[in-house]
This record gives structure tokens, C-alpha cells and sequence, in this order.
């Protein structure tokens, strides 16, 4: 994987084969980034990462001036190789969390101004991590919510959703807070 933009671009990072994940593609990731380019300035705004892996999209956020990310999985080799990146790089502003993915949002302390989540797609709940999101008010006012996906779900009729953006068999819904 590789940094697309930002203050790291170019920089690449692979993840130990013992790493069982299915990280975003460099394509959507790419695609991901040139939406919310468009749209917002990332610089100095607070991310959370959900369901983070290896963290590549925690790392694009930080290269492209995030103020904080803060990257949350339950796997302890993803949550260590990205700390071992981090460290690697001096990157300062990136907290990375030991926790339940789908319960953090309900705890959470900090409200974001975008967060990112990209559960496994075989994952049982995945329909209802918008819910959880908006029901935990951890979105700040103008914010943003953005679920990776596979085909088989449509979150059309959440009163927060605002499109779904498809890159071959990853698709990105967004939602306005």
C-alpha cells in the first residue's frame, strides 16, 4: 500500500502476510480521498477509523494534516503493525484503540468531524452501524460518516444518507450529520 497525498505521499507500508485483512484498495482509497478533497479541508479536523486493519486510511488522513485519528480494531497484530508504522514515521496525532468496533461509539468521549468504518464484509450487523453512529452523537454538527461496503447493502433509507459511490466491489456510502 502506498500514501497517495499529503505530507507522506509516496510512502508505502505491507502489512505481514500473518495479517489477515482485506484493506481498501489504493483505487478506492485514492477515489475516497479525491471526494472529501472536493468537499472539506482535512486539515486539522478529528478522524475516527473504525474497523481500522492496517491502518491505510488513518494514515492518509494524518498525511493529509488530520489534527487526530484515532484507529479502532480489535485485531492486536493489525493495532501493533500500525503503531510500529506510526512510530517509524514520527507520526504524532494518530491514537490507536484496542476495542469493539461496533460498541466505542456508544463511549466515546470526542466527537469527530468524519468517521470512517470498514467492517468485515462478512460481519452479521453491518446495517446497523448507521444507527449506532447517529444514535451516539459522537458526529459533529457539519460532520461526516462514510461506510465501506459490499453491493449487497442499500442504506438509501437512512434519513442521513446522502449517496453511494461504487469503485468495483467496494462501495462507499456517505452520510451528513
Amino acid at each position: 500500500m502506498r500514501i497517495i497525498s499529503g505530507k507522506y505521499k509516496g510512502r508505502r507500508f505491507e502489512a505481514p502476510n500473518s495479517i489477515q485483512v482485506r484493506p481498501t484498495t489504493d483505487m478506492a482509497r485514492e477515489a475516497l480521498f479525491n471526494i472529501l478533497a472536493s468537499q472539506r479541508d482535512l486539515d486539522g479536523i478529528d478522524v475516527l477509523d473504525l474497523f481500522a486493519g492496517i491502518g491505510g486510511i488513518s494514515l492518509e488522513f494524518v498525511s493529509r494534516g488530520a489534527k487526530s485519528v484515532t484507529s479502532v480494531d480489535m485485531n492486536t497484530e493489525c493495532l501493533a503493525f500500525i503503531r510500529e508504522v506510526a512510530q517509524k514515521w514520527g507520526v504524532l496525532s494518530l491514537q490507536v484503540l484496542r476495542q469493539d468496533a461496533f460498541n466505542y461509539p456508544l463511549h466515546a468521549k470526542q466527537k469527530y468531524d468524519i468517521i470512517f468504518a470498514d467492517p468485515p464484509y462478512q460481519a452479521q450487523n453491518i446495517a446497523d452501524l448507521p444507527k449506532i453512529i447517529f444514535g451516539s452523537n459522537i458526529l459533529n454538527d457539519e460532520g461526516l460518516f462514510i461506510l465501506e461496503h459490499s453491493r449487497q447493502y442499500d442504506f438509501s433509507s437512512v434519513p442521513q444518507f446522502r449517496e453511494v459511490r461504487r469503485y468495483g466491489k467496494v462501495h462507499f456510502s456517505f452520510f451528513d450529520a
